[in-house]
């Protein structure tokens, strides 16, 4: 086991720099410069900010020295916020956007799961299909809807909720920035444990099982539960790190001041290391949840063993 980890870290390496490449090159082409509203310095003083940036140096020679500065692991300085480096600001937001996302997974896993399972164990019923035309629902609306909808209906209408983060105080402010977390989540999460439970429930040990006289609960619970979750872990991967690291969207409706909106300010500052720090965390970390997934498929089923 440990072999086969060791062995997917190291060939994650290239996926992992050539992630880094595409970005550097996405950004460093985008038009303007992280100085562009100091144009009024002089040409002498501009000149000296840009060398101790060491933007004056060639694309290959900047990449050159990120790469090394990753090796050790720095993220280098950003260009935007002063006095502090990428590492610090990332470890500044990250808190929060865990913390938003870790309740909006949980929910979205709880919530999920007994909602597929209940759909797949009342095929073609009322249920069935409620559970259903839901999941579609939510997988069909995107968040840049869903987000601004409900601070339309909670917050200005019915005015049960703050509108923004900073317009609230305590377990209030978390609701909405939450649920329109896991609402997406909840969807996917329905539809693949519906999918997969129907599909082991039609299985022949299942047949057998219920031939023995087996209640449905004891099937479920004891035969059928853990190769239904299989198709499941390999969604929770890149989705765990999605919703771990915060939305975009999410944090920008809600002005909430965590991963997402550091990324968008970096982006629109045009703060290099900034925003390939953050693109090489979120790499890293969708690469190591992978890695976990692989580990407990070999723990979840017996057919699959890492040598």
């Amino acid at each position: 086991m440990l072999r086969y980890a060791l062995k997917r870290i190291i060939g994650a390496v290239p996926t992992l720099l050539l992630v880094i490449a595409i970005a550097f090159l996405m950004v460093h082409a985008a038009p303007g410069g992280p100085f562009d509203a100091a144009r009024a310095l002089p040409p002498d003083i501009e000149e000296n900010i840009q060398r101790a940036y060491h933007l004056d140096e060639s694309l290959p020679q900047q990449f050159a020295r990120y790469l090394g500065g990753l090796v050790r692991g720095d993220f280098g300085p950003s260009f935007r916020f002063r006095d502090y480096t990428v590492a610090e600001l990332i470890g500044l937001a990250l808190p929060l956007s865990m913390w938003l996302g870790a309740m909006a997974m949980l929910i979205a896993i709880a919530v999920g799961v007994c909602a597929g399972l209940f759909a797949a164990l009342n095929r073609n019923t009322f249920v069935d299909r409620l559970v259903t035309g839901f999941a579609m629902i939510g997988i069909s609306v995107p968040v840049f809807v869903i987000a601004p909808t409900m601070v339309l209906v909670f917050a200005v209408l019915l005015d049960w909720l703050p509108v923004s983060w900073t317009d609230g105080d305590g377990a209030n402010r978390l609701v909405m920035p939450v649920i329109a977390l896991a609402l997406p989540q909840i969807a996917y999460i329905a539809r693949l444990t519906r999918a997969s439970m129907i599909n082991v429930m039609n299985s022949d040990f299942i047949r057998t099982a219920t031939a023995q006289g087996l209640s449905t609960m004891s099937i479920v619970r004891f035969h059928a539960i853990k190769p239904a979750t299989l198709p499941l872990l390999s969604y929770m991967g890149p989705a765990i790190a999605a919703v771990l690291t915060g939305s975009v969207v999410v944090e920008q409706v809600f002005g909430i001041p965590g991963v997402g909106q550091l990324f968008i300010t970096g982006a629109t500052n045009r703060d290099y290391t900034l925003v390939l720090g953050i693109t090489v965390f979120y790499a890293a970390l969708v690469i190591v949840l992978n890695l976990i997934v692989d580990l407990l498929y070999g723990f979840l089923d017996p057919r699959i063993r890492h040598r």
